[in-house]
């Protein structure tokens, strides 16, 4: 998988950690892993305290662009 230019600070897909699943930089914490608590109704909070290698600016960073991906594809904000 490519990972998004705008997560390349907080995302890394290495063939040689996890088999190239995206995970968190510094960390063997899939991004996939932190999209399935929040989809399921986890606090940031709650996922921090069993993920703790992960940090709150990362998290939030896929939070902001994950947002902003979907405010697009909704019409509600326009791309330039």
């Amino acid at each position: 998988m490519k990972v998004p230019e705008e997560l390349s600070a907080v995302i890394v897909s290495d063939p040689e950690v996890m088999g190239g699943t995206p995970c968190f930089v510094g960390t063997r914490v899939p991004l996939e892993t932190f999209l399935d608590h929040i989809a399921t109704g986890y606090s940031l909070d709650r996922f921090q305290r069993g993920f703790p290698s992960v940090s709150r600016d990362q998290a939030l960073s896929v939070l902001e662009l994950e947002t902003r991906q979907a405010r697009i594809a909704a019409g509600l904000e326009i791309v330039s």
